[in-house]
């Protein structure tokens, strides 16, 4: 039996980057989604006539006319309309263009058909389920927020403990340690679960649409801005704003930003009157935030009002059997996914998994095990099921170096001071030199100097 329609409007797919295997376009109809498909803007318009959609999806490489002289009639015959852009990565001024015209948002392509049928319903959903700018490959699942090491009950300790407050999270880590879904731990332990947690990424939207993005704009503030647009600020109103790569955030943007937290009131771009409202900041970077600061490419002082409770996500390779427990949890579920049976993982499969590095952290062992899963029909998973690109290597082989007998019986406060002794000679016992080379500020090596009663 069909569930029931989530929303009252349609949702309309325009254009070749827009269609649907069959199979999933019969999963969306039977969860309530009112799906149609057009090939090309002609029939895109007629259905949009008749069917008055809520979501259209549209193809800005149409067959037949402009995408976007399309988007601005559509718009103007329904302003509330919700406009998803398809766009290839290559294409960003086309992508600008589309913001600029009203889209509500850009997919970049090519999109894997599964990911556009999950961002449709999403978007069917409503503004409260609804997320937003998520960077590209980034899992939001839950489930893969796992893990039994001291360093992941120490995290999960942390959230529980400031979800509660309004402190601004601040989330360190490389590149695939799940700092959104860190994020989306905050928000859901939080008083404003039940609001939106709205996702930015600073890094993936061109400067020049940022500010709009964060901030909204209305309409007539500059070519095209065909309609009043509200920001992400304004779209988290009750809930949670997530933005993520905040280091990439331009330098002017980074001063309103400020302003921003300091008054908790809004400003679209053209707007002559700001507006209160009442937002949650957490933020994310893979980047060093204290390096940025320190290379003026981040303000000092926006970086101490955001660093309130910082909170850093250690890689895969530092966190031992959490990534067997990853692995297992992404093989369930994505086993299901595909209608295929799976027995677990087998030992050889175990020790090889511990084995690696995992530089991509755990979005490359999600990478691995949906390989496993695309490419076999099921059963236990064995080494020679895993993808030709993850390293064979011995489980008995050390995975790095021996450390040299030298420093053998030192500590810890005695090895620094070798290391930044060494690099000052090497510099003739420049400060600003060696503080280069051993990635600090200047500050903090003249700061050592000063406690161990030398000049520097």
């Amino acid at each position: 039996m069909s569930a029931a329609p989530r929303n009252n409007g349609a949702t309309l797919l325009i254009g070749p980057a827009a269609a649907l295997p069959a199979g999933l376009r019969v999963q969306l109809r039977d969860e309530g989604l009112a799906l149609h498909l057009a090939a090309d803007g002609a029939e895109g318009l007629r259905l949009f006539h008749a069917t008055l959609p809520a979501v259209v999806a549209l193809d800005l490489a149409l067959p037949d006319r402009d995408a976007l002289a399309l988007l601005a009639e559509f718009l103007a015959l329904r302003p509330g309309t919700r406009i998803l852009a398809l766009a290839p990565a290559a294409a960003t001024e086309r992508a600008v263009a589309a913001m600029r015209a009203g889209a509500a948002d850009v997919l970049m392509l090519p999109l894997p058909p599964r990911r556009l049928a999950e961002t449709l319903r999403d978007e069917a959903a409503g503004p409260a389920l609804r997320p937003r700018a998520r960077q590209s490959g980034e899992t939001t699942d839950p489930s893969t927020f796992i893990g039994s090491s001291p360093q992941m009950a120490a995290i999960h300790r942390t959230i529980a403990s400031v979800a509660r407050s309004m402190a601004t999270v601040f989330i360190t880590g490389e590149s695939g340690t799940g700092k959104e879904l860190a994020a989306l731990a905050v928000h859901a332990q939080s008083g404003r679960a039940a609001g939106p947690f709205i996702a930015l990424n600073c890094g993936a939207i061109p400067p020049d649409l940022l500010e709009s993005e964060v901030f909204g704009h209305v309409k007539g503030s500059f070519t095209g801005a065909i309609a009043d647009k509200p920001g992400a600020a304004v779209a988290a109103d009750g809930g949670t704003l997530f933005l993520d790569e905040i280091c990439e955030m331009a330098p002017a943007l980074q001063t309103k930003l400020l302003r921003f937290l300091q008054t908790s009131t809004v400003q679209p771009v053209g707007a002559t009157r700001p507006r209160k409202v009442d937002v949650r900041i957490v933020c994310a970077t893979n980047r060093d935030p204290v390096a940025a600061v320190t290379a003026g490419q981040f303000r000092e002082d926006l970086f101490y009002r955001l660093y309130v409770v910082p909170l850093h996500l250690p890689p895969l390779r530092t966190r031992g059997r959490d990534v067997i427990e990853i692995a297992e949890a992404a093989l369930l579920r994505f086993a299901e996914e595909e209608n295929k049976r799976f027995e677990g993982l087998a030992p050889e499969t175990v020790a090889h998994l511990l084995a690696q590095d995992w530089p991509g952290n755990v979005r490359q062992v999600l990478n691995v095990i949906r390989n496993v899963v695309v490419l076999h029909h099921g059963g236990e998973v064995t080494p020679d099921m895993l993808p030709a690109s993850l390293p064979a290597r011995s489980p008995a082989e050390p995975p790095h170096a021996p450390i040299d007998s030298r420093f053998a019986g030192l500590t810890l406060a005695q090895l620094e001071r070798q290391a930044i002794e060494a690099a000052l000679a090497r510099h003739a016992g420049s400060v600003p030199r060696a503080a280069r080379e051993l990635d600090v500020s200047p500050s903090t090596l003249y700061r050592k100097l000063d406690a161990w009663g030398l000049k520097g």
